[in-house]
């Protein structure tokens, strides 16, 4: 499977961002899809996940309530919807795929998309 984020961009805080994920190639209904992020000098956090058959999500406490990851089996492809942004959402996400909802996290990833630029301003 291969992953192709996009979407990210300079906001400022309070304001919107919806990032999107295409995968192409194989991919298994069993599989989870997520999206993680990066700051400077920091490491790699998870901030949500979401499995292809059910749609099930879970989010980083960090990012619930703001941030809704949603998929479109069709399009083969996962969104990160992220409302009222906060300077400290400023990283480098990433799309991942997984094999399971359990080895969603960073060690565990099988596919990472190239990561997308988001900036809040204060």
């Amino acid at each position: 499977v291969q992953l192709q984020a996009s979407g990210g961009g300079l906001v400022q805080a309070g304001g919107s961002l919806r990032l999107s994920c295409a995968a192409s190639g194989r991919t298994f209904t069993n599989w989870a899809m997520g999206w993680f992020r990066q700051a400077p000098g920091k490491e790699r956090d998870f901030v949500a996940r979401i499995t292809w058959n059910l749609g099930t999500t879970y989010y980083a406490n960090s990012v619930s309530g703001r941030f809704t990851i949603s998929r479109d089996i069709a399009k083969k492809t996962v969104y990160l919807q992220m409302n009222s942004l906060k300077p400290e959402d400023t990283a480098v996400y990433y799309c991942a795929a997984a094999r399971s909802v359990d080895l969603m996290k960073s060690d565990g990833v099988h596919t990472w998309g190239k990561g997308t630029q988001v900036t809040v301003s204060s």
